[in-house]
């Protein structure tokens, strides 16, 4: 290949270097936001049912993998398998690791085994196991069947970790070199051997154990003398991924030590594959995703998730909610005299339930992101708890304040407003308390804070917010 430095160019040559294509010689595709056009999609579905295969592929073909895979999303459900259809040989291995799950599952059943694994040798084994671990038993061992030998073996070997493991998730193409080489021999390394992945950043030291020992970056081994050891320039300091940690502690070590690629051993000790920071990427968008949607009940919140599957996961949450709802009635029940001679209660008191659990929601939330990216651990949870008690007091203080004199401003009723504005404060604080201690607890034992914590905090704080409310109007003989 030959080098040009773009300050010395020609014009021409210049103007060639800026029209960046990738690797499959596809231009990339952005228009101002960054998003397919309703008047380009709407031609391509066009041409697609008038049977004009070759304009369709015309207007496709400039198109990125990840464009590729956003078209076949937008388009119809029962439109897809003819667009697809269309596509032919355009649909490739990148497009399909772009899709959602679910439009990839439908394009997944429609392929014959032989096709499956055809597109599946295109991709890196971690884009290739995404794909096949999810596929029934039966369909999932056709695939491997139908497999190169060498790409079988290192799919089958991905599948034996946990799922959402590191060795799901981690790359086997990698460079690795001998501590005892020096960079002249790496550099010739790397130009001798096509076979070598061109996608690298840095380069793994390893001893004759195969183990790591350090990293080098490409731009170190660019810049050094061809005779110095490759011993003397590696950076000895590195994080270590074991093949069965979380995907989501892997994402945070990431975050936490700024890491572009990182080194996946096994037990023992040997480099089994590394991960890079898209992989990553994508890891964090989803385990966030998972929080808000599980905080929410609303399932898997995909848009193309079946209507029956979107039912099951979200009545469920509805149904608990019910159950919340009947333990705040029953103890409003219980108040029944006290609002009977005053009305002006039953208006007020689902101001003090709303407010509160609001309060313990955004209590509730904190702590939950907290400890999912290792805020908090054994070591400062009392701390937490304290802290968001301090934050309730303060809020409660206010809040009690302006809905005391608003209230007693409106009634003329100064007793009144002072039973709600010390509700108030109760259920706020109590909100407060709810929304840190309730998290801490699931997670103590091991059970998702994210998809349990809500309904509690919501029972909680619905019923003492009543509780405070009726009872203190009672205890003070409040009368119409």
């Amino acid at each position: 290949m030959s080098e040009t430095n773009a300050a010395t160019a020609p014009e021409d040559d210049r103007d060639a270097a800026i029209d960046i294509t990738d690797d499959a010689g596809r231009e990339s595709r952005h228009d101002e936001d960054d998003r397919l056009k309703p008047e380009y999609v709407s031609a391509v579905r066009d041409a697609v049912e008038e049977g004009d295969t070759e304009r369709a592929r015309e207007l496709v073909s400039p198109l990125h993998p990840a464009d590729v895979a956003d078209l076949i999303e937008l388009t119809p459900s029962e439109e897809r398998a003819d667009i697809i259809a269309a596509l032919g040989e355009m649909i490739d291995g990148e497009v399909l690791s772009e899709l959602n799950d679910y439009v990839r599952d439908e394009l997944v059943e429609a392929l014959a085994p032989e096709q499956l694994a055809e597109l599946a040798g295109e991709l890196d084994t971690d884009d290739a196991v995404a794909i096949i671990e999810d596929m029934e038993e039966a369909d999932q061992q056709a695939v491997l069947e139908a497999m190169e030998p060498e790409d079988r073996a290192a799919i089958e070997s991905a599948l034996s970790y946990p799922e959402e493991s590191a060795g799901r998730l981690m790359q086997r193409d990698l460079i690795a070199v001998h501590q005892h080489m020096d960079v002249g021999q790496v550099i010739d390394y790397l130009r001798d051997n096509q076979a070598l992945t061109h996608d690298f950043w840095e380069i793994f030291v390893v001893d004759e154990a195969h183990k790591p020992i350090g990293t080098c970056q490409l731009s170190w081994v660019l810049t050094c003398p061809r005779g110095i050891a490759i011993a003397d320039v590696m950076q000895r300091d590195q994080t270590l991924i074991p093949v069965d940690m979380d995907q989501e502690e892997v994402a945070l070590r990431f975050q936490k030590y700024g890491l572009i690629s990182a080194a996946v051993t096994d037990d023992s000790g040997r480099l089994v594959g590394m991960i890079t920071v898209d992989d990553v990427l994508h890891i964090v968008q989803e385990e966030a995703g998972e929080d808000i949607l599980r905080l929410s009940g609303a399932g898997d919140g995909d848009i193309n998730e079946p209507v029956m599957d979107s039912y099951k996961s979200r009545v469920r949450w509805l149904l608990s909610n019910l159950v919340t709802a009947l333990v705040a009635s029953f103890i409003i029940r219980q108040f029944e005299g006290t609002i009977e001679q005053m009305v002006a209660l039953a208006t007020l008191m689902p101001i003090v339930a709303g407010v509160g659990g609001n309060a313990g929601s955004q209590t509730m939330a904190v702590t939950v992101r907290a400890l999912a990216t290792n805020q908090i651990t054994a070591s400062n949870s009392w701390r937490t708890i304290i802290r968001e008690i301090r934050v309730a007091l303060l809020n409660g203080s206010t809040v009690a304040v302006v809905i005391g004199l608003g209230v007693t401003a409106f009634f003329g009723n100064a007793m009144l407003g002072g039973v709600i504005a010390a509700a108030m404060l109760i259920n706020i604080v109590t909100a407060g308390v709810a929304g840190a201690a309730v998290p801490l607890m699931l997670d103590r034992f091991d059970a998702d804070p994210a998809v349990a914590s809500s309904i509690f905090v919501t029972t909680i704080t619905d019923s003492m917010g009543f509780l405070a409310f009726l009872g203190l109007a009672t205890a003070v003989g409040l009368t119409g």
